[in-house]
């Protein structure tokens, strides 16, 4: 995908790989936050 001569990375590509991290780390988040509520919630 790089072009000869261009050897620094596009930003393009920079900026969805933070994109990308941010979801992800979100997500984990959402699942933590759920599973919290589970354990802290479930039948004695």
């Amino acid at each position: 995908m790089t072009r000869p001569g261009k050897d620094e990375k596009d930003p393009h590509d920079e900026r969805q790989m933070w994109w990308w991290l941010a979801y992800f780390l979100f997500g984990i988040h959402i699942v933590a936050f759920v599973m919290i509520y589970a354990v802290m919630h479930a039948p004695k």
